[in-house]
C-alpha cells in the first residue's frame, strides 16, 4: 500500500510540474503575440501619415500666377499731324509757309506720324528771316511683354529729352520744365551756329497719356538779318505744342487698347529718326 501511493505521488508531481511548465509559457505567447499585433499595426499608421503628408504637399502646392492685367492704353489713334495747329498758330510761327505743311515719309497714322513747315520771310537787302517747325507724334499700346502704354510713353519722353540735349555744335544749352502741358513736358533750348547764320532752336517734349509729343522750332536770320530772339522762339513754341496737346486730347479717347501691340516696338526708333533727320536737313539751312 505504501508503495502505491508513493507511485501514485510521484505521478501528481510530474503533473504538476508540466502544468506549472505550461502556465509559465502562456505569458511568454501572449506576449510575442501582442508584440506581433503592436508591429502589424504600427506600418499602416505610417503609411496613412505618409499619404496625409503627400496630400497636404499636393494640396500646398501654388497654382500657376495669373497674367498681369495692364491697363488699356487711353488714346487709340493718333490726329492728323499736319491738322493739330491752326493757320493762325502756323501763321504766326512759319509765316510763308504752306499751311497743308508736309508729312512724314515713314508715317503708320494709328502709331506714329509727323509734319513740318518751313518759312523764308524775305526782307529785300537786310536779308530773310527762315523758320522751320515739325511736330512728331508717337502713340503707345499696352503690352505685356514691355509694360503699361503710360509707361512705355513715359520712358520714351526721357529718351526724347536725353536726345534733344546732345546735338552736334549745340551750344548755350537750357532744359528746364514746361508746366500746364499734358502729362509732363520738358523744354530743351540750345544755339546752332553755321555758314547761314546763328540758328534759335527749342525743342519741346510732352507726354499725353499714352502718347509723346516732340516739338521742334528754330530760326535764324540769314543773309544779314537778325538773329530772332531766344526768348521769342521758347514762347511761340510753347504756344504751339499747347495746341497740339489739345488737339490730341479732342480727337478722343479709346476705352481700350487698341492697335498691333507690336507697332510700339517697331515705331519706337522710327520717330527719333525721323525727327534726326528733319533737324539735320533744317540745319543745312
Amino acid at each position: 500500500m505504501q508503495r502505491d501511493d508513493r507511485a501514485h505521488l510521484s505521478q501528481r508531481t510530474r503533473n504538476l510540474r508540466r502544468v506549472l511548465v505550461c502556465a509559465a509559457a502562456v505569458p511568454a505567447m501572449l506576449i510575442t503575440a501582442a508584440c506581433s499585433s503592436d508591429s502589424g499595426d504600427s506600418k499602416p499608421k505610417s503609411d496613412a501619415g505618409a499619404s496625409a503628408g503627400q496630400s497636404a504637399s499636393g494640396s500646398a502646392t501654388p497654382s500657376a500666377s495669373a497674367s498681369p492685367t495692364l491697363e488699356p492704353a487711353t488714346y487709340t489713334t493718333l490726329p492728323n499731324p499736319c491738322k493739330v495747329l491752326s493757320d493762325k498758330t502756323l501763321g504766326d510761327l512759319v509765316p510763308k509757309a504752306d499751311t497743308a505743311g508736309k508729312k512724314g515719309s515713314s508715317d503708320e497714322p494709328s502709331s506714329r506720324s509727323s509734319c513740318s513747315w518751313s518759312s523764308l520771310a524775305n526782307n529785300g537787302v537786310k536779308g530773310s528771316q527762315f523758320r522751320w517747325l515739325n511736330v512728331s507724334l508717337l502713340r503707345f499700346d499696352s503690352d505685356t511683354a514691355r509694360g503699361s502704354a503710360n509707361t512705355q510713353a513715359h520712358t520714351y519722353f526721357g529718351n526724347q529729352v536725353k536726345d534733344s540735349q546732345s546735338v552736334d555744335g549745340g551750344t548755350n544749352a537750357k532744359v528746364q520744365p514746361v508746366s500746364g502741358v499734358g502729362d509732363e513736358a520738358t523744354a530743351v533750348r540750345y544755339d546752332l551756329k553755321k555758314k547761314e547764320g546763328l540758328f534759335k532752336q527749342e525743342t519741346i517734349v510732352a507726354r499725353v497719356q499714352n502718347i509723346v509729343v516732340t516739338l521742334d522750332y528754330n530760326g535764324a536770320g540769314l543773309a544779314g538779318d537778325k538773329t530772332p530772339d531766344a526768348d521769342d522762339i521758347a514762347k511761340s513754341a510753347e504756344k504751339a505744342v499747347k495746341e497740339v496737346v489739345a488737339s490730341i486730347s479732342s480727337a478722343g479717347k479709346g476705352t481700350s487698347a487698341g492697335g498691333s501691340s507690336a507697332s510700339p516696338s517697331s515705331s519706337a526708333k522710327s520717330p527719333s529718326a525721323d525727327a534726326s533727320s528733319s533737324k539735320s536737313s533744317d540745319k543745312k539751312g
